[in-house]
């Protein structure tokens, strides 16, 4: 069954960024390369799932409505609280389908409007949930977006550096892992980037997603390993 793979996640000083890679495979086969795994589940609230494809479209459908139904009933959104752990529950739900090999694994981002700050919350098959500090990473390649995103990592990032850094993130997950699918410059199939502020969440398109692209690319001729963390000056 297609599986999709890697989601990555970061905070800066005025919110929170989500991105996915967009391939999805089928054992060692590429099943589609244009693949949506990061979907906005209300103005302030986006998810991002890796696993079995047909299960991450269901389970983010059934969270969306979820959503809209509780605001219609109470006439107001959930507290990003409780959504992460109405999230805990769906996911939960799906144990046993886990237990046979059709886990999903999501992860959460949200700019919370009462502290005034974005933040993350990532699952285990189980619906276990813990919220992370700055950033984090889910799916097959998480291992190489969060060694790319340690390294990058501010916490008084501005929007556009944040940005930079999730995409960065995710060219080094497809460097190091076949499931995960680098920038195809050539189809002009790009991460979906999705970034949430205290004004709301928005998808930015294509031609934004490409400039970022674009400038990391020419940065990678001369550099292919990506930009180096400084290190601390140590006294003599």
């Amino acid at each position: 069954m297609p599986h999709g793979t890697t989601i990555v996640a970061a905070t800066f000083a005025g919110g929170v960024v989500l991105a996915g890679d967009r391939r999805a495979t089928m054992g060692h086969m590429i099943a589609q390369r244009d693949v949506e795994k990061v979907f906005p589940v209300d103005e302030f609230t986006a998810v991002g799932m890796a696993g079995t494809a047909g299960f991450i479209f269901e389970l983010t459908r059934l969270f969306q409505t979820e959503l809209e139904h509780y605001e219609k009933i109470e006439g107001t959104t959930l507290s990003v609280e409780g959504k992460a752990n109405r999230l805990s529950t769906l996911v939960r739900g799906n144990l046993a389908m886990a237990m046979q090999g059709l886990a999903v694994v999501p992860m959460m981002a949200g700019y919370d409007l009462r502290e005034g700050r974005g933040r993350v919350f990532s699952y285990d098959v189980v619906g276990g949930r813990s919220e992370e500090r700055g950033f984090h990473a889910v799916g097959s390649g998480a291992i190489f977006a969060r060694g790319s995103l340690k390294k990058l990592f501010r916490e008084d990032y501005a929007e556009a550096d944040c940005v930079m850094s999730v995409v960065q993130a995710l060219y080094d997950a497809a460097d190091e892992d076949s499931a995960t699918g680098g920038p195809d410059v050539a189809r002009r199939i790009y991460p979906i980037v999705h970034v949430i502020t205290a004004e709301g969440g928005r998808r930015l398109d294509e031609a934004e997603v490409a400039a970022v692209v674009d400038r990391m690319l020419a940065a990678r001729m001369s550099a292919p390993g990506g930009p180096v963390a400084e290190l601390p000056e140590v006294s003599a």
